[in-house]
């Protein structure tokens, strides 16, 4: 009766998975088949789900040549610029915020839990609420359509500061004393100790705050005013919301599959670094 009921759960278990991951990748299937029509072929219902004979061409033609509505940018040139804000993004929090947990959890200054709670309560003040004097101070620096003015004001991160400061303080104040008999200075014992031990969790912020940068629509949208600095995300919205025309969606969802590609390819390398991150017990 047992085995039974475990065969019978182990059936149901798969068959709710398979069923998910159908439901999942039902739209990325779709968006690829509807990626291989012409238009013609997607102004009358229903919308057809086999692949066209037109992958190749619209995918050459959005990647390398450019639409009208894009203002003639090839696609390559908005993943390039996405994929670099996304990477200083990335790198950045990644730096600043293991310094500054560094800094809090193991060097002792006056009012140095005020600073880190000062630097929390930053989570209550997202881009959005801070978009006007952050645009003001960027333009004064001149950093207007440049990577720098895409990426710095997206930098500090509370949420990874805050983090890394959690699993710093679960590390044995052993290896701190080991490390200062061996005559292991502070950057030594950083280098050496603390960096090692937190590959993992590197990994997994890294994900995340590429996901962070690479979806970011509000921030670059205005601190770019030129077609050559513009991100994937902008581009698919004006493919999207093109003025008194169809939307020509055999063209937008191409340019969906291309936004996808780079952070599916960042998840696929670093996946185990990432569930590791995410569940090791050392955290």
């Amino acid at each position: 009766m047992i085995k039974h009921r475990s065969l019978l759960l182990t059936i149901g278990t798969h068959v709710i998975l398979v069923l998910w991951l159908f439901i999942m990748l039902f739209p990325i299937y779709l968006a690829l088949a509807t990626s291989s029509h012409n238009e013609q072929s997607l102004l009358h219902a229903p919308i057809p789900l086999s692949f066209g004979h037109h992958f190749l061409q619209n995918y050459k033609l959005v990647l390398f040549h450019g639409l009208n509505a894009l203002g003639g940018i090839p696609v390559w040139v908005m993943l390039k610029n996405s994929l670099i804000m996304a990477l200083l993004i990335a790198f950045g929090k990644i730096i600043v915020s293991i310094f500054a947990a560094y800094a809090i959890v193991y060097f002792r200054f006056p009012l140095r839990m005020f600073f880190f709670w000062l630097i929390f309560m930053t989570l209550m003040l997202p881009v959005e609420v801070r978009i006007v004097p952050t645009f003001q101070v960027v333009a004064e620096f001149h950093l207007i359509d440049s990577y720098w003015g895409l990426s710095l004001p997206l930098i500090a991160s509370a949420t990874a500061t805050f983090l890394f400061r959690q699993f710093f303080r679960t590390i044995p104040s052993e290896l701190l004393e080991a490390a200062r008999v061996d005559g292991a200075g502070p950057l030594r014992f950083f280098l050496d100790i603390l960096l090692p031990l937190s590959r993992t969790n590197i990994a997994a912020l890294f994900i995340i705050m590429f996901l962070y940068g690479w979806n970011q629509y509000l921030w670059p949208l205005l601190a770019t005013t030129t077609g050559d600095m513009s991100t994937i995300v902008m581009g698919m919205q004006r493919l999207a919301n093109i003025a008194d025309q169809i939307p020509q969606w055999n063209y937008i969802m191409a340019t969906a599959i291309l936004a996808l590609l780079p952070p599916v390819v960042i998840i696929i390398v670093l996946q185990k670094l990432f569930v590791r991150g995410l569940i090791d017990s050392e955290k």
